[in-house]
């Protein structure tokens, strides 16, 4: 997730129509049907509103030992106005169903804990997310300071050297920093219950507070073994995130598919396939991201001048491109970012004019004007081009979004001015680029297939 606050989208009731083209770079068409309130700036629920729900900082969580089952399951995945996808976990003995934000560059997954918990400037929900009770469940423990699994967050902590300590004294508490905020907690073990398989010790926080974070527990889907990929042993997962008009509709959903240790991937006809990238620090949190190999970036045929950083991460572990279910709109680093909004201004030539004063209410840019009297705009195309030879050729409603009936607004971001130095990856491909695309991550493989395909679950 992104380091920076920075805006996202909320409540986009779009109808945003891609059209295939013959020719390498083509304009795209963006119908501009919409059924979105009028823009209200005293009101906190406006279809563009700034809020800062990303992060890159995450810290470590702990494995779990046993040896779970390992079928192959499917659970939905909901679109929120806050910016983030929601799945479902049921948790406990007896079991109890509990939402979390799903996030692959995260390791720990954590949960709002008992009536303890507080939330400071958090996101805004319709209801209370639900709280876990460990005292609910016959099947929860608070993990001790010599459990092996207290060093995944604490790799150099040390318990008391009394030889009367036991594992009933407790790992020390975590905190997690993120860009936009933090939560912190105890370390708990308890059963974890899904669709054809049971894991009795899944490994997770029990937050007691959360700073500016999503009204939902946290799912980390991140690189390492103490991640819910390896909790559950396996070797690979995918999902498809559905269209962002769909927020808070809790009748449509996208997929996410939890792959076996041994089942070979289920769906992988036609699909585009780029190697991951590790970061050459092996260090936290750069190890957690699924690095890829980009290459170069096009607007209409026309190639962006990126950085050498943007495309390779350099020795200090800064640098290269990420693929993040957590990150909202895609984030560049302010001289590529730059490079990529002076693209587009020249592609368009003029055609459209420049809104500084939507620009300036929704932190995007560039937002072009809509002329009267037109139902549709041409935009030119946005490429993403991998070691390879693979493409991701983005339809216009994953790139560009409409800001009440009055501009439309490329929708990748950053922050601060081109001399900032930046820190952490330099591009992070976001949810909302990845709208309707089915993305598997073969883990064995070292690889990420997509496909552009409807995403919505029936």
């Amino acid at each position: 997730m992104s380091p920076l606050p920075f805006v996202i989208v909320i409540l986009l009731s779009l109808f945003l129509v891609p059209f295939s083209s013959t020719s390498p770079s083509p304009p795209l068409r963006l119908s501009l049907h919409l059924h979105s309130p009028p823009f209200d700036s005293h009101s906190s629920h406006h279809p563009l509103l700034p809020l800062s729900i990303s992060s890159l900082l995450r810290a470590t969580i702990l494995r779990n030992h046993s040896h779970p089952n390992t079928s192959p399951s499917l659970s939905p995945l909901f679109p929120h106005s806050y910016g983030g996808y929601s799945l479902s976990f049921s948790l406990g003995s007896p079991p109890h169903l509990f939402p979390f934000l799903f996030d692959t560059a995260s390791h720990l997954s954590w949960l709002p804990c008992s009536h303890s918990f507080r939330c400071l400037h958090c996101l805004p929900s319709p209801s209370p997310p639900p709280l876990y009770f460990p005292n609910s469940s016959l099947s929860s423990r608070l993990i001790g300071c010599h459990n092996p699994s207290c060093y995944w967050i604490h790799p150099s902590h040390s318990c008391p050297e009394n030889g009367t300590v036991s594992n009933a004294t407790l790992c020390s508490p975590y905190l997690l920093v993120y860009g936009s905020g933090s939560t912190g907690g105890l370390l708990m073990l308890d059963k974890l219950n899904l669709p054809g398989r049971t894991l009795p010790n899944f490994v997770f926080g029990c937050s007691l507070f959360s700073d500016r974070q999503p009204p939902a527990g946290l799912a980390g889907f991140g690189r390492g073994s103490p991640s819910v990929p390896a909790q559950l042993g396996m070797t690979h997962f995918a999902y498809c995130l559905v269209s962002r008009k769909f927020d808070d509709d809790s009748a449509v959903s996208g997929s996410l598919f939890l792959g076996g240790s041994a089942d070979v991937p289920l769906v992988s006809k036609d699909l585009q396939f780029i190697p991951f990238v590790r970061n050459p620090t092996k260090s936290l949190p750069f190890s957690v991201y699924y690095y890829v190999a980009l290459r170069k970036i096009t607007v209409g045929g026309k190639k962006v001048q990126l950085q050498t950083m943007a495309l390779y991460p350099g020795h200090t572990g800064d640098g290269g491109t990420i693929i993040d279910s957590g990150t909202t709109f895609t984030y560049m680093e302010p001289t590529s970012f730059h490079s990529l909004v002076e693209t587009f201004t020249q592609v368009i030539g003029g055609r459209y004019n420049r809104s500084a004063h939507v620009e300036s209410r929704t932190g995007l840019k560039p937002c072009f004007i809509i002329p009267t009297k037109t139902s549709q705009l041409e935009l030119p195309q946005l490429v993403f081009h991998f070691e390879g030879g693979a493409e991701m050729k983005l339809p216009v409603e994953n790139y560009f979004v409409i800001a009440n009936s009055e501009a439309v607004c490329l929708a990748v971001v950053t922050d601060g001015a081109a001399s900032h130095v930046a820190s952490g990856p330099s591009i992070i491909i976001g949810s909302f680029q990845q709208q309707n695309y089915y993305m598997l991550y073969d883990l064995a493989g070292e690889r990420l297939g997509f496909r552009q395909q409807n995403c919505v679950h029936h």
